[in-house]
C-alpha cells in the first residue's frame, strides 16, 4: 500500500474529512466518495448521476455487510483477502459494483481452485455476471475433466437439460471413449427419470453414437427401458448403424465424416513429427497426429530452419527445436515455437554444435546431451532454462554419444546406447539432478544407435536403431526398480532415425529408415495388449526426424484435422424423426 493510500485510510477509520455513508443492513461506512469513485464505475454513477452533491447517506440493498466492507477497504488499500467461504459473493458483488480490480482477484483464485467437483458451480455463477474469460476458463475445465466430473459431482446431476446438452455438444469435450459420455447422460436421466426421459433423444442425438462399438449399441438398445421405449432413441440407434456400415463400406475417413453421429471430437494432445530428411535433404515440415480423426495433418512452418538429427521438446506451451544439422553445419543454435500464435524466434544457443543429440525435459529445464559437432562424437550435457533464456554446462556423461536416445522418469534422466565414433553402444546411464551426477546403469541387450528410447507404464522402453549391421526392429524395456532390461514385442518393421512418443496411453514410432528407404509407416505399442499395430502413414516420408506430445493448448482445432461444418441438409438427413 502506498503512502497516500495508508493517509486515506488512516482518514476513512477515524472518518475524517469524509463525505459519504454507505448504509448495509443497518451498518454505516463512512467514505470518501473519490476513493470509491476512483475504483469503481458504479460508484462514480451512484455518487454524481445518480444524486444531488449535498447528498451523503446512500442506501444500497442486497448486499452483505462483510463483503461490502471488503470492498471498501480494496478501494483504499488495493488488497482484498479471498477465500473459499467468500469468493462467490465477492466475486458477484464486485461484478454488480464494477470493481475490476476484485473481480480479477476472485477470477484468478477461482481458476487456481477449480476442481472436478466445484468447476459447473463456477461456470453457472458466471451466467450471473458477465465475466467471459472466467467462464470460458471453467467450461474448459469442465471439457478437460469430463469423465471425473460425470462420475462425482452433484452439480452434474443438478445441470438443466440445455446445459447438459451444450457441455456434450462440444468437439472441445475430452473423452477417452463416446461410452463415456453416453454413460453420463444415462446416470443424469436417471436421478430423476420420469422427469428427464422426454430428454434422452435429444441428448442422445450430441453422442457421436457411430464411433461406439455396435454390440454396445444393440446391448444399451435391449437393457435401458427409457431407451427402448422411446421411438426416437431407436431411430438414433438404427441411424448410427447405418452410419458405421457406410463408413466401413465406402473407406470414409474420420477426418472427412459429415455424419454428425460420427463427427470425431478433438483430441486432448497432438502428436507433432517435425523436421528430418526427405529425399536426403533436411525439411522444416511438421505433420500432426489427431488420434480422434486417425489421420495426419500438414502444419506450416515457414520460419523453422530445415535441420535433422535434432532435438524437439514441449514444455510450458511452446516446441523447442535443438541442434541438428542442415547438410552443411552442426546447429548449437534453439528455435522456439509459440503454439498460440504459430510464430517462431530463436533463443539462446547451446554452448556446444550438437546434431545425433539428445533432448528431454525435467522438471522445467530442457537438458541437451552428447551429439555430433562436426569434429568429434562429445559427452558434454548442458540444460536450458526458459525463464532467463540462458543454457548452463552439467556433469558430463560417462561415455561420448551421438545417436543416442534419452527419456525422464521418476525424476531422474536415461540416457541408452549411440556411437561414440569407433563402436556402436549398448550401455546406458542416468543423471541425478540433485547430485549433478551421472551413475552407469545394466547395458541393453542390444548395442542401438539411432534408438528410440522413451519413458511408458514405468518403464524405459528402447526400440529399434542400428547395431552396426543392421537396422532392428526388436524393443526391450528397462525396470529402475530392478535395474534389468527384458525383450518386449518387437515393432512390425524395422526402423532407426526415427520419432518416439507417448501419446493416449500408447508408444508410437514414427517413420525412420530401413536400410533401403525412407519409411512414411508409423506404429503403435499398448502394452496392455503386448501388441503392435500400424497407424495411417505420415504424408511425407522422412528419417532423422524428431516428434513431441503437445496438449493443453486453447487452440487445438488448428493442430487438429478439419472438422467439418455440417451442412443444413446432412443434419436433417440425420435427425430423429
Amino acid at each position: 500500500m502506498s503512502r497516500s493510500s495508508s493517509v486515506y485510510n488512516e482518514l476513512r477509520v477515524e472518518k475524517q474529512l469524509c463525505d459519504a455513508v454507505i448504509r448495509v443492513d443497518n451498518t454505516e461506512f463512512h467514505v470518501h466518495k473519490v476513493i470509491l469513485c476512483n475504483c469503481s464505475t458504479f460508484f462514480r454513477a451512484l455518487f454524481n448521476s445518480r444524486s444531488s452533491p449535498d447528498n451523503q447517506l446512500f442506501e444500497i440493498p442486497n448486499v452483505s455487510a462483510e463483503v461490502m466492507k471488503l470492498i471498501i477497504e480494496f478501494a483504499y488499500t488495493s488488497f482484498v483477502p479471498v477465500t473459499q467461504d467468500n469468493v462467490h459473493e465477492l466475486f458477484v458483488t464486485a461484478d454488480r459494483f464494477k470493481v475490476t480490480g476484485i473481480i480479477e482477484v476472485c477470477s484468478d483464485f477461482l481458476e487456481e481452485q477449480l476442481t472436478p467437483l466445484n468447476c459447473i458451480d463456477v461456470w453457472r455463477m458466471t451466467d450471473n455476471c458477465y465475466h467471459p474469460e472466467m467462464k470460458n476458463k471453467a467450461f474448459q475445465f469442465l471439457l478437460n475433466h469430463f469423465e471425473e466430473v460425470a462420475s462425482t459431482s452433484e452439480d452434474f446431476l443438478l445441470l438443466s437439460a440445455q446445459k447438459l446438452g451444450e457441455i456434450i455438444e462440444s468437439d472441445q469435450l475430452i473423452v477417452k471413449t463416446e461410452k463415456i459420455v453416453f454413460e453420463a447422460i444415462l446416470r443424469w436421466v436417471n436421478y430423476s427419470t420420469e422427469e428427464r426421459r422426454e430428454h434422452i433423444s435429444l441428448l442422445l442425438s450430441k453422442v457421436r453414437l457411430a464411433l461406439m462399438p455396435p454390440e454396445y449399441i444393440m446391448k444399451s438398445v435391449d437393457n435401458n427401458e427409457v431407451i427402448r421405449s422411446s421411438a426416437e432413441c431407436r431411430t438414433l440407434f438404427r441411424r448410427a448403424m447405418e452410419n458405421m456400415l457406410d463408413m466401413r463400406t465406402k473407406n470414409l475417413s474420420n477426418s472427412v465424416v459429415c455424419y454428425p453421429l460420427a463427427h470425431p471430437r478433438l483430441p486432448a494432445a497432438v502428436l507433432l513429427a517435425i523436421g528430418g530428411k526427405s529425399d536426403k535433404t533436411p525439411t522444416n515440415g511438421i505433420e500432426s497426429y489427431d488420434v480422434c480423426a486417425n489421420c495426419w495433418v500438414k502444419i506450416t512452418s515457414t520460419e523453422l530452419t530445415p535441420r535433422a538429427y535434432h532435438g524437439t521438446v514441449f514444455l510450458d506451451g511452446s516446441v523447442y527445436c535443438v541442434g541438428g544439422t542442415d547438410n552443411v553445419q552442426q546447429f548449437s543454435t534453439v528455435q522456439r515455437l509459440d503454439l498460440g500464435t504459430h510464430t517462431w524466434q530463436e533463443v539462446a544457443p547451446m554452448h556446444s554444435r550438437r546434431c545425433y543429440v539428445c533432448v528431454t525435459v525435467l522438471d522445467g529445464y530442457i537438458y541437451a546431451m552428447g551429439g555430433y559437432d562436426g569434429h568429434s562424437r562429445r559427452s558434454t550435457a548442458e540444460r536450458y532454462k526458459p525463464r532467463n533464456n540462458q543454457w548452463t554446462l552439467i556433469a558430463s556423461m560417462n561415455a561420448n554419444r551421438s545417436g543416442a536416445g534419452c527419456t525422464t522418469l521418476h525424476g531422474k534422466i536415461y540416457i541408452c546406447g549411440g556411437f561414440n565414433g569407433h563402436e556402436f553402444l549398448s550401455t546406458a546411464e542416468c543423471y541425478t539432478p540433485e547430485t549433478n551426477q551421472w551413475t552407469m546403469i545394466t547395458p541393453m541387450g542390444s548395442r542401438r544407435s539411432s534408438v528410440g528410447v522413451v519413458a511408458y507404464a514405468g518403464y524405459v522402453f528402447a526400440v529399434g536403431g542400428f547395431d552396426g549391421t543392421t537396422r532392428l526392429r526388436t524393443a526391450e524395456a528397462y525396470n529402475p526398480d530392478t535395474d534389468t532390461w527384458s525383450e518386449m514385442p518387437s515393432m512390425v518393421k524395422c526402423r532407426s532415425n526415427f520419432g518416439v512418443a507417448v501419446m493416449d496411453d500408447r508408444l508410437f514410432v514414427v517413420g525412420g529408415y530401413n536400410s533401403f528407404s525412407t519409411s512414411v509407416g508409423v506404429e503403435c505399442y499398448n502394452i496392455g495388449a503386448e501388441h503392435w499395430s500400424y497407424v495411417p502413414d505420415m504424408k511425407t516420408s522422412r528419417y532423422a526426424l524428431s516428434c513431441c506430445v503437445v496438449y493443453g493448448l486453447t487452440n487445438t482445432a488448428e493442430y487438429a484435422a478439419p472438422r467439418p461444418s455440417l451442412q443444413v441438409s446432412e443434419v436433417e438427413e440425420d435427425k430423429v424423426v
